[in-house]
């Protein structure tokens, strides 16, 4: 049997030519799928509207298909054929690790739903399903994280602000607390008012006025203890004064010189309040990515991942290292912390092993890519050969 493939262009011309004959327009075969499949299940509220018109092919195969479901292409490109307001906004400022993906069914469902815009379930429940963190029980919680309203603040798809915010956070409050109440509120307040977050949770906390749950020291005693007057800065030394190991830190080789004005502290860390003992001011992903968002892109879509590419502290050292990219240890220590002694027994690594591409000493980095890569076991190349005679002659 002779087999061949019949170019889209012709297939086109045999539909337009089955459709309209001889000046007549015919109509196309009608296909019923819903006398096989449960009416009742593409059915609801909210219909997707291929769905709600009947137009089942404009999605699926009738026949055969290399994708599930007999879909005629994959999920994301399927659905950015008609929302392509979304594929233009993957490339925009930080885009929600689904959209990247293009898990567009982890949100939505592709047929009816009770829910608005096609969500899965209510829309706390909808985000909660990843965001388990925040089902926590709270004493105290802000009043459009307790309705379920995650949109007031955040966009679901893609933003130009952290935590995909819809604004800078200090306007974003603005559009509901007025400026005028909160001064009157923080009477004596010694600094310019802003900057919510470095004292209050935006979803909810054990502390009232939901300040959040871990104070730092100076701040509970007195604001006086690092304030000298409204408006004047406080400079780095003052923080150095209680924290004299971080000072030593930053004289390392390889370090996070302090800049960013007056005081580069405050950089990472809030000076009030944080749910994290190291007073940071988010999740390392955040907090490391306002300057290293560079390095966070490049790898969320590759294929295989470290396990802790997001939490940076793991690894590296936060203020400073005489190591490079400011590891806390020599890197094949630092990967002995988790592989175990894995030089022992399998690639020599370390002194008297050299690398004959540089002379440097061997080491895990010099097959291995730390953050992940396209190849099993984070390998720089296939280990099936090409990464072994990048050393190894096979003359």
């Amino acid at each position: 049997m002779l087999l061949f493939r019949i170019p889209k262009s012709m297939l086109a011309l045999a539909a337009a030519f089955y459709i309209i004959t001889a000046g007549q327009v015919l109509a196309a075969p009608k296909i019923d799928c819903l006398s096989c499949h449960d009416r009742g299940a593409f059915t609801d509220k909210v219909m997707h509207e291929p769905v709600a018109v009947g137009a089942c092919l404009s999605c699926h195969n009738p026949h055969v298909s290399r994708y599930a479901n007999l879909l005629q292409e994959q999920i994301k490109e399927l659905c950015y054929s008609c929302h392509g307001e979304a594929a233009a906004q993957q490339v925009k400022g930080l885009v929600h690790i689904p959209v990247q993906q293009g898990n567009c069914l982890g949100c939505h469902t592709p047929h009816a739903s009770g829910q608005p815009a096609l969500l899965k379930d209510r829309l706390s429940e909808t985000c909660f399903s990843c965001h388990t963190g925040m089902t926590k029980e709270l004493k105290y919680k802000h009043a459009p994280f307790a309705k379920g309203q995650c949109d007031s603040c955040h966009q679901p798809h893609q933003s130009s602000y952290i935590y995909l915010l819809k604004n800078d956070p200090e306007a974003l409050c603005l559009n509901c607390h007025k400026r005028e109440v909160l001064l009157r509120k923080h009477s004596n307040f010694p600094a310019e008012l802003g900057q919510c977050g470095t004292c209050h949770n935006p979803h909810g906390s054990d502390r009232p006025n939901l300040i959040r749950n871990i104070l730092h020291p100076p701040y509970e005693e007195s604001c006086d203890n690092c304030h000298t007057g409204k408006g004047k800065p406080i400079p780095r030394e003052t923080c150095f004064g209680c924290h004299p190991d971080v000072t030593e830190q930053m004289a390392s080789s390889h370090n996070h010189l302090v800049r960013y004005g007056d005081n580069g502290c405050m950089a990472c860390h809030s000076p009030h309040a944080s749910d994290d003992k190291r007073l940071l001011k988010g999740k390392e992903r955040h907090v490391c990515g306002k300057c290293h968002e560079s390095t966070f892109k490049r790898y969320e879509a590759i294929k295989f991942k470290h396990t802790f590419t997001d939490a940076c502290n793991n690894c590296h050292a936060p203020h400073g290292s005489n190591h490079p990219a400011m590891f806390k240890d020599p890197i094949s220590s630092v990967c002995d912390n988790c592989h175990g002694l894995h030089g022992n027994f399998s690639h020599p690594i370390g002194e008297g092993v050299y690398d004959p591409r540089t002379g440097q000493m061997m080491t895990c980095a010099s097959c291995h890519a730390s953050k992940g890569s396209e190849y099993p076991y984070h390998t720089r190349a296939s280990g099936t050969k090409e990464l072994c005679v990048r050393c190894h002659s096979i003359e």
